[in-house]
């Protein structure tokens, strides 16, 4: 049975546009996930990247354009500039770290919830009574949003070191036990692809 880490950022627009595609792929090649939420901007930092305010005029731009195509190519409500982004990713990140420890619920669906409520609904995902409901939805009592804050606190720095150790530098990033990595929503095909061995 294969198995893939998924490393992703809760306020990550192209996690968001990842939809519920790499679960859908994962399901069916038989695949288990574990999710690995990370500070993306802290990535960057340790890996050459550079956060989005901080890029060059032509890059803003070019990500502006490519957002909102992306978002019409996957068929998904989007708002460019979500009131409330960025904002603390960390108490959702907790929450994830929470219920996939807790088990019971719908990660992936936790996963979307968070992000579609960033990125198309305008609620920030900093709040409790917004974790809280997300983790209702996917089918999570929503205590998980306080529990385990210790644990789940050291789990997140440690995904990141993990990350950065396993070769990662951006969000959406796929890495299959067998150490093939795929970084972005757009590559979710090229993993289906390997994963049915044709790549």
């Amino acid at each position: 049975m294969p198995h893939i880490d998924y490393y992703f950022a809760t306020l990550s627009p192209y996690t968001y546009l990842a939809g519920t595609r790499f679960e859908e792929v994962a399901a069916k090649h038989g695949a288990t996930i574990t999710y690995k939420p990370m500070d993306v901007i802290a990535l960057f930092g340790r890996t050459g990247g550079t956060p989005p305010k901080d890029r060059h005029p032509n890059r803003i731009e070019y990500r502006a354009q490519e957002l909102v195509r992306q978002a019409k190519l996957v068929d998904l409500p989007f708002n460019l500039k979500p009131a409330h982004w960025p904002t603390n990713a960390a108490p959702s990140s907790y929450a994830i770290i929470a219920a996939q420890n807790a088990g019971g619920g719908d990660l992936g669906k936790l996963v979307h919830a968070i992000l579609r409520a960033v990125w198309a609904e305008e609620k920030d995902i900093a709040q409790d009574e917004v974790v809280r409901a997300c983790l209702v939805e996917a089918g999570f009592d929503a205590s998980l949003a306080d529990s385990g804050m210790m644990t789940s606190a050291d789990t997140y720095a440690a995904n990141l070191e993990e990350a950065v150790n396993s070769g990662v530098f951006g969000a959406p990033f796929y890495i299959t036990d067998s150490g093939q990595r795929f970084w972005g929503q757009d590559k979710i095909a090229d993993l289906d692809a390997h994963l049915s061995g044709k790549v």
